[in-house]
C-alpha cells in the first residue's frame, strides 16, 4: 500500500505537516542561527549607557508607582545564605541555553509537530526581544544605584558578564528587557505542558517560576522585564497555530456478548473457590 500507517514502527508520518521530524541538519542550522542572532544581534544595542541608565530610572519609578514588591524583598531571601545566592547565579548562568536546547531536542525527537510549534514561538519571541533590546536599552537593577541591590554574581560568583559592562564584547549588559530567561523559561513550560498528558506535566511551572525568583533576586532583572517578556510570549503563541494536543492511549473494546474478557480468561480455573 503507498498509503503510511500512523503508529507503525519505522514508519513516520508521511510529512511535516503532518507530524513528522524536519530535516535533522536544516533544524540545527536554524536553532544555531537563531542562536548566533540572538548573541551578537544585542551587541547592536551596546553604546547607549545614557539611555539605558535613563530608562532603567523610569523602570524603577513605574514600578513603585505600580507598588510592585521591591526586588530587594527577593534578594534579602537568597542572601540568607552563601550556598543558596552561589546556586542562584549558577541557575542564571547555567540552565537558561542547556534547558531550552533539551527541550527543542526532546521535542525534535518524541513530538515533531509540536518541535515546529515551539521552534517558531521561540523565534518570533527572540526577535521581538531583540528589536526592543536595540530601541530601548535598559539597564539591569544591579547596575542601578538607586535600587540598592547588590550584584551577587560579580561578589559570589559565577558571572556571565564582564567585570565593566561598558567595555563587555561577548554581552550587551544594557539589554535587560524584556527577559529571554524567563520568556524562554515559560515556553520549555507551555511546550511541555502541551506535548504531554502526564498529569504531573504541571509541574513544569516550577521552571519559570524559579528563573523568574532567580532573575529578580540576583537583581539581573525587573519585575517588568519578565512583565514584558510574557506580554510578548502571549502576542507568539496567539500568532503561531499550536498543534493538536497528543492523543490519549485507546480504551480497550468491551467484550462482545458471550464473549469473556482478556482478564477473565487470564484467570486460572479453580482460582477464588
Amino acid at each position: 500500500m503507498a498509503t503510511r500507517i500512523r503508529g507503525t514502527r519505522g514508519l513516520g508520518p508521511a510529512s511535516p505537516a503532518e507530524g513528522g521530524r524536519p530535516p535533522l541538519l536544516r533544524e540545527l542550522l536554524l536553532v544555531t542561527g537563531l542562536f548566533l542572532v540572538y548573541k551578537f544581534g544585542r551587541l547592536l544595542a551596546n553604546g547607549h549607557e545614557v539611555r539605558a541608565f535613563r530608562n532603567a530610572d523610569l523602570v524603577w519609578d513605574a514600578e513603585r508607582a505600580l507598588h510592585f514588591p521591591g526586588e530587594g524583598v527577593v534578594q534579602q531571601l537568597l542572601l540568607h545564605g552563601e550556598p543558596l545566592i552561589r546556586a542562584a547565579n549558577t541557575y542564571y548562568a547555567a540552565v537558561h541555553f542547556p534547558a531550552t536546547i533539551a527541550f527543542l531536542g526532546w521535542l525534535y525527537w518524541r513530538r515533531p509537530a509540536h518541535y515546529v510549534w515551539s521552534r517558531r514561538v521561540l523565534a518570533l519571541v527572540t526577535g521581538a526581544a531583540l528589536a526592543l533590546h536595540i530601541l530601548v536599552p535598559l539597564a539591569p537593577p544591579r547596575l542601578l544605584a538607586a535600587s540598592g541591590l547588590v550584584d551577587t554574581a560579580r561578589v559570589y560568583g559565577p558571572s556571565v558578564y564582564g567585570a565593566v559592562p561598558e567595555t563587555d564584547s561577548m554581552a550587551n549588559q544594557f539589554a535587560a528587557m524584556p527577559s529571554l530567561h524567563f520568556g524562554w523559561a515559560l515556553m520549555v513550560a507551555i511546550g511541555l505542558i502541551a506535548a504531554t498528558r502526564s498529569p504531573l506535566r504541571w509541574w513544569w511551572l516550577l521552571h519559570p517560576a524559579v528563573t523568574l525568583l532567580v532573575i529578580v533576586g540576583t537583581a539581573n532583572h525587573y519585575w517588568l522585564d519578565a512583565v514584558a517578556a510574557a506580554v510578548l510570549l502571549g502576542f507568539a503563541l496567539l500568532v503561531v497555530p499550536s498543534p493538536a494536543r497528543p492523543a490519549a492511549p485507546p480504551a480497550a473494546p468491551p467484550p462482545l456478548p458471550g464473549q469473556r474478557s482478556a482478564a477473565t480468561e487470564a484467570v486460572p480455573a479453580g482460582a477464588g473457590r
